[in-house]
């Protein structure tokens, strides 16, 4: 059963031109530990592909939150919530801490697609419920 649905479009001369204001500390306050290891070794070999890791990470939570219902308010946080990928390449949603509480709590699986051109980063998130949430007697 679909608990709920989010997309999200990111302009990325704007996260180029936010990069370029406010450096790493803007990186480093979207991306979790893994994704930073990403966007490190991807803007090395080159700096459009970077930018694009990052517009595509920030578009995909973006669509996250929104597909939870919560937007960005506790416990969804920018890096509780990675954005990963298989080794196929498949993109996938990680949480950690309270997010991920909350999140497995409510019996919820999500899906996630990202892409990305030369101006534009998208995302589409459905998040399900795939198991019942268990509840206490008389609740």
């Amino acid at each position: 059963m679909i608990y709920g649905i989010g997309t999200d479009i990111c302009d990325i001369r704007r996260l180029r031109a936010t990069l370029e204001r406010r450096g790493d500390r803007f990186a480093e306050k979207v991306l979790g530990e893994r994704e930073l290891a990403v966007w490190r070794a991807r803007r090395a070999r080159a700096e459009v592909r970077g930018v694009a890791y990052l517009a595509t990470r920030f578009s995909a939570k973006e669509a996250f939150s929104k597909a939870i219902g919560m937007g960005m308010r506790m416990p969804m946080t920018w890096r509780a919530c990675e954005i990963l990928n298989h080794p196929s390449g498949q993109p996938y949603i990680r949480l950690d801490g309270a997010l991920a509480e909350w999140f497995n709590a409510r019996g919820l699986s999500a899906h996630v697609t990202v892409t990305d051109e030369t101006d534009y980063a998208a995302s589409f998130v459905v998040v399900e419920r795939v198991s019942p949430v268990l509840q206490e007697p008389g609740a």
